[in-house]
């Protein structure tokens, strides 16, 4: 509810705890939260997106215009999470603090230009009328990277691809980590390891990564490790983390980082230019997008190693089966459907608990706008709505799948899009799949797995993927060490590339150092599925 600023419309209802928030910015519309901080360390507007019971108080609600002369009014009327309402609010002492939402191009809650208040200690009681007033005085400053150093670098570039299919300038971003003795060769030239990381990493994680004391820049910087250039995707976009491949909603992604992003890195730094020398790699959100980018694109890229990734199968859309079920936040028996559990087995929160808290985050009070876990996968994977915004699989309250979008849906099913291509994917695909899972993954991801590694089993031509399980093992397990998985890429580079044209002999000074031999594994997990002999042979 927007009012004039000074006139506040009384409710029936008494008392009333209310919010007033008020700014001199310029007008904008977006979406406007109030944090209820139990303690200010963090910042409260740091803890939106958070889950659980014990999770921060928040409310929200939709704005047009905001800005100058105008005074916005938050009460027991908004969207609020995790509690059923603002008068189940405890009364006691909080931190409270205001956040305007309005990035319409990168969907983190501090995206820049948002604007936010200062915070304020207040005692609220909702049995007791009072207003508390909150002016957003601050904004958070423009986009800057942090500055390259020897090794790392970081790459932005207008995307013409997305700024045609959105109709204003969207940008691609990048880091990249040099390998040892980069600036000492200059004739030499190095495959790509494109990386992909969980929910919403930024580009700028490869900084944190190459920290001096970080146990990946001594893994990186060793003699024995093989010499690659790796680049490490951006996680953020307009309905927050974009998934990197072509949507309804995103826009072109897939298209935009093969045609625009890598073509970019690979003239600019010494990259060697060709499908054999891109690998991929990505864990959870990064699992999916990885095996995706190997999927649609099969002649652009070299083999995939994939860790607990998102849903491949939706038969196994954590444990909703899109194609069957009803409902998204309760089973057949009315029974709520978990979204996370402990290594035990024991419920931390359902979809519903998770879907609520993306409510309250998304424009018109709807998880498909959150830029959260669920909102994006509905925006990569759905159509477009009528009204614009991506048209929800299911009803945000009450989780009634709608079964005239899951038709869509289809295209994303990795599972499905291989086996019905199998005749022309199958050749393309051969060898180059390696996927790890822990059989306890917290979000169930391990389900859709094993519905994936049923058809490897019997695809043919051979799939020759590697599937392997940790037995207890919960999200985001892997078999391999970073320096392990290094070494893998490499013999995928070496065997693939074209040792007799023109172009090899080119190429012959790529160094690429740390060949394995006899790798132990420690046999911490069996292999599933088919195996290549030359994964065998490591064995």
């Amino acid at each position: 509810m927007l009012v004039a600023a000074g006139f506040i419309t009384a409710r029936a209802q008494t008392p009333t705890l209310r919010f007033e928030l008020s700014t001199s910015a310029r007008p904008a519309s977006g979406r406007l939260f109030v944090i209820i901080g139990k303690t200010d360390r963090p910042e409260p507007r740091n803890t939106i997106g958070e889950t659980g019971m014990n999770a921060t108080p928040i409310l929200a609600r939709d704005v047009k215009n905001f800005g100058l002369g105008i005074t916005a009014a938050v009460d027991r009327t908004a969207a609020i999470f995790p509690i059923e309402s603002l008068d189940a609010l405890p009364a006691g002492d909080y931190y409270v603090q205001a956040l305007f939402d309005s990035n319409i191009d990168l969907k983190s809650v501090n995206a820049p230009g948002n604007l936010y208040s200062d915070i304020q200690r207040v005692h609220l009681d909702p049995r007791r009328a009072s207003t508390v007033k909150l002016e957003l005085t601050k904004v958070i400053p423009p986009e800057q990277p942090p500055p390259d150093d020897p090794y790392v670098k970081y790459v932005k570039i207008q995307s013409k691809l997305l700024t045609r299919f959105h109709g204003r300038p969207i940008y691609l971003r990048a880091g990249l980590i040099l390998p040892k003795d980069y600036d000492l060769h200059d004739n030499r030239h190095y495959p790509l390891r494109i990386h992909i990381a969980g929910y919403g990493t930024r580009y700028t994680s490869v900084q944190h990564l190459m920290a001096p004391s970080s146990e990946f820049r001594r893994m990186w910087l060793a003699d024995d490790t093989p010499r690659m250039v790796y680049l490490q995707l951006d996680g953020d976009g307009p309905y927050g983390d974009p998934y990197q491949v072509n949507s309804d909603n995103n826009g072109p992604y897939g298209d935009a980082i093969t045609q625009e992003l890598i073509p970019h890195i690979e003239k600019k730094f010494r990259v060697i230019p060709q499908p054999y020398a891109r690998v991929l790699d990505g864990e959870s959100t990064g699992g999916w997008v990885s095996l995706a980018l190997k999927v649609f694109y099969p002649d652009f890229f070299n083999a995939v190693w994939s860790s607990c990734p998102d849903g491949v199968d939706f038969r196994g859309f954590q444990l909703i089966d899109i194609y069957k079920d009803k409902n998204a936040y309760v089973d057949e028996l009315g029974v709520a459907r978990p979204s996370k559990r402990d290594i035990n087995g024991n419920v931390e929160f359902t979809i519903r608990h998770e879907c609520q808290m993306e409510n309250v985050m998304g424009r018109g009070d709807s998880w498909t706008m959150s830029g959260q876990q669920w909102g994006a996968w509905n925006a990569a994977y759905g159509p477009r709505g009528r009204d614009g915004r991506p048209a929800p699989l299911w009803d945000p309250k009450s989780g009634e799948i709608n079964k005239s979008i899951v038709e869509h849906w289809k295209k994303y099913d990795l599972r499905l899009v291989l086996e019905q291509n199998w005749k022309t994917l199958g050749p393309k695909v051969r060898a180059k799949i390696h996927i790890a899972v822990g059989d306890a993954d917290s979000y169930f991801l391990n389900n859709a797995v094993h519905m994936l590694d049923d058809f490897l089993k019997r695809a043919d031509p051979p799939a020759e993927a590697r599937i392997t399980y940790g037995a207890r093992q919960g999200h985001c397990w892997s078999i391999l060490t970073e320096g392990q998985m290094l070494e893998e890429m490499f013999v995928a580079v070496e065997q693939s590339k074209p040792r007799r044209s023109a172009l090899w002999e080119e190429q012959k000074s790529v160094e690429v150092v740390g060949r394995p031999s006899g790798t132990d594994y420690g046999g911490r997990t069996a292999v599933h599925g088919s195996v290549s002999a030359a994964w065998a042979t490591t064995q």
